[in-house]
């Protein structure tokens, strides 16, 4: 079998990152510009308003240095995704979003939780886990860069620091690895070769021993 989808690059690629940087800096520039905190509008666990966190958190940064230390890695990996995994990116990105986002609202301790650092996790989840199980040689060879880039991410899915959503960072990371499972057959996939067989097998039996067709031997007799 043979996967007609080549990697290909697009304008989506540039232009869906960059879109996303622009929206979190000027959600962040709005409230420094008029004094407002958008930190209530992020996602407080098992409180029902709280819900309306999963959809807004991720455009809620607490300072510029928490801003600045997503923007990156966002940018990196979102265009990974979608340049890699053009055909299921857009399915990766909204379920991911959504699922990680109920998840921290699952399990999380009872504190406002915002930030894209939820969403970072899950495309370095996915984009890792996904090339290893996909077994294709470019995309394992993503997942080795992104590894090797951003690997110290992963202990942060820890509490090893006060202060940070490590809730939110293990739900994006459990809900990627899930995604890169359930769309392993999906886009992308190693190719397997089917040989047919040729005028030149014939000439072998099953053992490797040259047999050639009884009306070859009777024409040379």
């Amino acid at each position: 079998m043979k996967t007609n989808t080549k990697f290909k690059f697009t304008s989506e690629v540039v232009l869906i990152p960059t879109l996303f940087l622009f929206l979190i800096w000027f959600v962040y520039w709005i409230e420094i510009q008029f004094s407002l905190n958008f930190t209530k509008a992020g996602i407080f666990p098992r409180n029902i308003i709280g819900l309306r966190g999963v959809f807004f958190s991720p455009f809620i940064h607490s300072d510029t240095n928490h801003l600045f230390n997503n923007s990156i890695p966002l940018m990196v990996l979102l265009s990974f995704l979608i340049y890699f995994y053009r055909t299921v990116y857009l399915k990766v990105l909204l379920l991911g979003w959504f699922f990680s986002g109920l998840l921290t609202w699952f399990i999380a301790r009872e504190a406002y939780h915002i930030g894209a650092s939820g969403i970072v996790y899950l495309l370095f989840s996915f984009i890792f886990f996904s090339g290893i199980l996909k077994k294709q040689y470019q995309l394992v060879a993503v997942s080795l860069i992104v590894i090797f880039l951003y690997g110290s991410m992963v202990w942060y899915v820890f509490p090893i620091k006060e202060g940070i959503s490590w809730e939110g960072h293990l739900s994006g990371f459990i809900v990627g690895f899930i995604l890169a499972i359930l769309f392993k057959k999906k886009g992308i996939v190693k190719e397997v070769y089917n040989f047919t067989q040729t005028d030149f097998d014939l000439l072998f039996d099953e053992n490797g021993n040259f047999s050639p067709p009884q009306e070859e031997i009777e024409k040379e007799l």
